[in-house]
């Protein structure tokens, strides 16, 4: 093998044989080469425009911006502090201000007193100017005494000194000790008064600087953060700028007018829970409504947020009340309920108080429930159970009360009261509703009983509970029976929100005259309107409370007109972050003075902390059988029942005797009708009967009948 070294391959000739490269030119894009060329001095000119943004923006730019402006402005809002108190202590101008402001509210008694010391410190300000005008002349008379005076003190010093030491000079060594003295001082201060005289700028400006951070006169989006709040405190200024700048012209020219007394509008600011409150006496060419109809933009003037100022209509002429919540605190928790808190506390119906939460001033909504009927509406999911659950749990600590319930929900929210209610049903179904109304038209015909009862009786409270009420007055369900001919018939509905609906009828019956003995009704609804809340059913009840709606209309039917029209606003409330807040309009519940409803926070007592509730509840009665239509099915003895449901009665109505069969066993007596019974009563034996033109049916004909049943089990054939 042959090798080849480096000296090889540079002096190596060239192989003539390959085949020679051939080279083309080819010309260049122009266009493409232009359109280079300038994208390249743009891009490089945009660079530094990027940086410039990029620093700009930047949370290090940010910082060093509100650090500059932050110390700027407490030098210029304490050079502006200083200079307002310098002017209102040497002139009178504190004297006029507070003299327009009382005249301007009609507050003339005010005005005199304060325009009496104004008047009396013109009297020393002229006093004072007068003595100036002499102070030369008494200057140097005074000048001359002093230096009589002090040259004597100090040469008879010298001469008890002189007469001690047996030397003459020392007669004036105390003078020449003061020259000294004074020589010295000279001395020192030529020393000192320049660096003085320099320092003297920086001393006050920081003076200056440290008056503006005392009283914080820097914004707040310069403030550190820990300084850094949402709202301003909210003094007579900032309520009157606020609502100078509502849009309102006729308010802003009356203000205008006032001069810088537009704060004699408002009463004193007071301290009200959570926040303030303060009452505004309006200008003659503005109403209350166009105030309460700017609620959002007075709020953001105000700097809270629109959930945070409650606006109502004050009892005062042409007046609105003001409540503003200090930045945050409605986002705050409420304390636990006292139910939880305090295993021994108890109830009582008539006289007792249920502990409901809280009010916007942080007291406690403590609400009435004897003889109340109760509504409580609102969007779902938003604590209307749970609120509606509160006031049955404290109920249940008293004993003498009786309980039915009904969850046309059917997830378990009342189950805690299994042994505590006589009757409790949950589902969501038309075999539910139907139930339902049978518990609903029971309750009716124990309060039709009791009126029947002789004067002076007293009832147990019976307290019948609804909640999902919409399920029932939506539902179209109608009772269904086939007669001895096999024709099927269809009754009334069960449900529904016309005056044929046995359930609209049985609560309408309770919300007229239940009260009077102690029958009261408690629904709880989502989302009312007249399809899913009849309007004579909402307005039976004596307390109203709504949760979050959608809309005014929704407000005004869930509360009532007058209420919403004096503010009452639950369509403001913040859907998801305000639950288990409560507008409540009505009886049974202490309401602010002139005011037509209040806002409650409710304690929100949770499933667990329920069910303990419930036990204690259930350890203060005695044991208490639930109905429900989870019971097993058994066999029924029809004529024992139909005994049982007449009672002492000697004679009851036919239609009467079934509904108390059905609320006796609903899912054996369903579909039971007048022919039905009387083929009771007719196989054995017996018949029903008239009375006045209507079918009854009279006790000693079912007696007649058990005997006759006796009889023939005794002698069979």
């Amino acid at each position: 093998m042959s090798t080849t070294t480096g000296h090889d391959i540079h002096e190596r000739t060239p192989d003539t044989t390959a085949e020679p490269v051939r080279l083309s030119l080819v010309k260049p894009d122009t266009r493409t080469q232009a359109a280079t060329e300038g994208k390249a001095p743009a891009r490089r000119r945009a660079r530094p425009l990027r940086r410039v943004r990029i620093i700009a923006t930047s949370e290090q730019t940010r910082t060093v911006g509100r650090l500059a402006v932050r110390h700027g402005m407490y030098l210029y809002g304490g050079a502006r502090i200083a200079a307002r108190r310098a002017w209102d202590g040497r002139t009178a101008a504190r004297y006029e201000r507070m003299m327009r402001a009382y005249e301007a509210g009609g507050k003339l008694a005010e005005a005199a007193e304060w325009e009496e010391r104004g008047q009396k410190y013109r009297a020393a300000r002229h006093q004072r100017r007068m003595d100036l005008l002499t102070a030369p002349v008494r200057l140097a008379k005074g000048t001359v005494v002093a230096a009589g005076v002090g040259t004597g003190a100090l040469l008879g010093l010298g001469g008890a000194v002189a007469l001690a030491t047996g030397d003459p000079s020392d007669i004036v060594a105390p003078i020449g000790l003061v020259i000294d003295i004074i020589h010295w001082a000279y001395i020192i201060g030529t020393f000192v008064w320049g660096p003085l005289m320099m320092a003297a700028p920086a001393l006050g400006l920081l003076a200056l600087w440290n008056t503006g951070r005392n009283q914080r006169s820097a914004p707040q989006w310069a403030l550190p953060a820990s300084q850094r709040s949402d709202g301003e405190p909210i003094t007579p200024s900032v309520v009157v700028l606020a609502l100078s700048h509502l849009g309102i012209s006729a308010l802003r020219k009356a203000i205008k007018e006032m001069g810088d007394a537009g704060a004699a509008m408002l009463s004193p600011i007071a301290l009200a829970g959570c926040g303030v409150e303060v009452d505004v006496t309006l200008p003659l060419e503005v109403s209350t409504e166009e105030i309460m109809g700017k609620r959002r933009k007075l709020a953001e003037n105000l700097g809270r947020h629109e959930h945070e100022l409650y606006i109502s209509v004050a009892p005062a002429a042409r007046t609105v009340r003001l409540w503003i919540a200090d930045s945050g605190a409605l986002d705050e928790p409420v304390p636990a309920s006292p139910l939880v808190t305090d295993p021994s506390m108890t109830a009582d119906y008539k006289n007792g108080r249920a502990p409901w939460g809280q009010d916007l001033r942080g007291d406690a909504a403590l609400v009435s429930l004897y003889q109340k009927h109760v509504l409580v509406t609102g969007l779902s999911n938003e604590g209307k159970t749970a609120s509606l659950r509160a006031l049955a749990l404290w109920l249940a600590l008293d004993a003498t009360v009786e309980f039915r319930v009904a969850d046309l929900k059917g997830v378990g929210d009342w189950r805690m009261f299994r042994g505590l209610a006589t009757v409790l049903i949950e589902g969501p179904t038309d075999d539910h509703v139907m139930e339902v109304t049978h518990m609903v038209e029971g309750a009716f015909e124990e309060m039709q009983r009791r009126l029947q009862a002789p004067a002076g009786t007293v009832f147990r409270p019976l307290v019948v509970i609804v909640d999902e009420a919409q399920v029932a007055y939506g539902s179209g369900v109608r009772e269904t029976y086939v007669t001895d001919s096999g024709t099927v018939k269809y009754g009334a509905p069960y449900g529904g929100q016309k005056a044929t609906s046995r359930y609209f009828k049985a609560v309408k019956g309770i919300h007229d005259q239940g009260r009077a003995v102690n029958v009261t009704i408690w629904e709880g609804t989502q989302d009312p309107t007249d399809q899913n809340l009849p309007k004579r059913s909402r307005e039976g009840n004596h307390i109203r409370a709504s949760l979050v709606l959608g809309t005014e209309s929704q407000a005004k039917m869930a509360l009532g007109d007058a209420p919403v029209t004096a503010g009452a606003a639950p369509h403001k409330l913040r859907q998801g972050l305000d639950k288990g807040t409560l507008v409540v309009a009505g009886s049974g519940i202490e309401l602010p003075t002139g005011a037509a409803s209040t806002t409650v926070r409710t304690h929100f007592i949770d499933g667990d902390d329920a069910v303990m509730i419930a036990d204690r509840a259930k350890a203060r009665r005695a044991a208490v059988e639930t109905r429900d239509k989870t019971e097993v099915a058994k066999e029924r003895d029809e004529l024992t029942d139909l005994l049982t449901v007449m009672g002492a009665q000697r004679r009851v109505r036919t239609p009467d005797v079934i509904h108390r069969l059905k609320n006796l066993d609903e899912s054996h007596y369903r579909g039971w009708d007048g022919s039905r019974l009387r083929r009771l009563l007719v196989d054995a034996g017996e018949d029903t009967n008239t009375y006045d033109g209507y079918p009854h049916v009279r006790r000693e004909r079912v007696l007649r009948a058990l005997a006759n049943r006796s009889q023939d089990a005794s002698d069979p054939q």
